[in-house]
């Protein structure tokens, strides 16, 4: 079995046009006499890797922690684009090829006509590479239409070493309760 850790390092992520970037303190130190190291962080919930819960634009929409589990971890699709916008017959094209979790791979997102056709093929969570699986110049519409259908946003991938392929996906947020969004740490495993 291979694994491959598809995360980006949090303090030296991409960070969406327009939020503070994370940041560190070191507010213990070992190094200055203190008995442990303790570091004290300041983050957006949708800074590096993350999910986007339904809250993040639905206004009722559930939160982080009440993400089934089972949404965010088992089999996975990971299928390059060559292109930037996403669209239904791009998503239709892999109809009976692909696992119910999504991965993106390359410098695209989705267009708003691409969440239907992800709800018909059953994809209960799907994931890029960029910050946003929406254009950065109109996030709402593609975020709203792929959340209000209970499909997972998972945002910020690093899949440059990932051939093509289906996958073991383990992809739990931080359990921040009541929030929009959280960290997580994605990981893919081969199914060998």
């Amino acid at each position: 079995m291979k694994f491959y850790d598809i995360t980006q390092e949090l303090f030296s992520s991409n960070v969406y046009p327009g939020d503070k970037a994370p940041i560190y303190r070191r507010i213990s130190d070992m190094a200055d006499g203190k008995i442990c190291n303790i570091t004290e962080i300041e983050q957006n919930a949708h800074n590096g890797t993350h999910i986007d819960a339904p809250r993040h634009f639905i206004r009722d929409g559930i939160t982080i922690e009440q993400i089934p589990l089972e949404t965010l971890i088992g089999d996975c699709t990971v299928h390059t684009f060559d292109h930037e916008a996403i669209g239904p017959e791009d998503i239709r094209s892999l109809a009976g090829k692909c696992a119910s979790r999504l991965l993106l791979k390359g410098n695209c997102w989705l267009d708003k006509g691409a969440a239907a056709v992800l709800e018909e093929m059953g994809i209960v969570l799907v994931g890029v590479e960029c910050q946003s699986m929406a254009e950065e110049k109109a996030p709402a519409a593609v975020h709203v239409e792929v959340l209000s259908r209970g499909i997972i946003g998972l945002e910020g991938l690093v899949l440059t070493d990932v051939p093509d392929g289906d996958y073991f996906l383990f992809a739990a947020p931080v359990k921040l309760g009541g929030s929009d969004g959280a960290p997580c740490r994605a990981v893919l495993m081969t199914k060998d």
